[in-house]
């Protein structure tokens, strides 16, 4: 069966970079860091609306 990104329990904000680092099997904490990372340098609009957009696609 395949696997399925879901929001985890894990929650700051509402889960979302916990559930992408349970599917990508990555320690919580380095993936929100790398999260504002890549928000920072690429301009943090395009982070809040790839934030925005998998609150809205991914499952709780």
């Amino acid at each position: 069966m395949a696997k399925e990104v879901k929001r985890s329990s894990d929650k700051v904000i509402a889960g979302i970079v916990g559930g992408l680092a349970d599917y990508f099997e990555i320690d919580h904490t380095i993936a929100r860091i790398g999260f504002a990372l890549l928000s920072f340098s690429s301009g943090v609009v395009s982070g809040i609306v790839a934030f925005i957009i998998c609150l809205l696609l991914m499952k709780d």
